[in-house]
């Protein structure tokens, strides 16, 4: 990503997006100090340079039955980069699996899985991920409550204006 020079401005509506992607742009404008042609130009010129890559709900998963989530951590049996691609390529495909993330060290992915109950898991990790071709072994961690779910970044809107890539 090329470097992007963020002012005040640019850092505070990326910090009150952040929070809040439903808000107007009116309502924006208003908070960040500036009339709304100018805050939706730089909204635009945000989301084009890729800083802002999209706007999403926050589904509460229990809430259409998903109560259980668990951190799957997986080695592969090869580590070559055609296999990589391979296992995320397979996994992307999987609506379970929330999150997938290559790591270093003695696991190789790190796979963030919902399911209805823990049978519906032991069914996904019997019958997709230790099935899947690769994979050597997983460790499963239940999680028992989830104190802090903050998305995104933490915006500094008073840092000097740097550049970001």
């Amino acid at each position: 990503m090329r470097q992007i020079k963020l002012d005040r401005i640019d850092r505070r509506i990326l910090r009150d997006l952040q929070a809040d992607g439903r808000m107007t742009n009116v309502e924006l404008a208003q908070r960040v100090g500036i009339s709304a042609p100018p805050c939706l130009r730089r909204v635009r010129a945000l989301e084009k340079s890729g800083l802002i890559r999209g706007y999403h709900a926050d589904i509460n998963p229990e809430a259409l039955g998903f109560g259980v989530t668990v951190f799957a951590q997986v080695g592969l049996s090869s580590q070559s980069d055609v296999d990589l691609r391979a296992f995320e390529e397979m996994v992307s495909h999987w609506a379970e699996v929330r999150e997938c993330a290559l790591l270093t060290g003695d696991v190789d992915y790190l796979l963030k899985v919902v399911a209805q109950d823990w049978e519906d898991y032991q069914r996904f990790l019997t019958t997709k991920l230790t099935a899947a071709k690769n994979v050597a072994h997983v460790r499963s961690a239940l999680v028992m409550r989830t104190t802090k779910d903050m998305p995104g970044v933490p915006i500094d809107i008073d840092e000097a204006d740097g550049s970001h890539s």
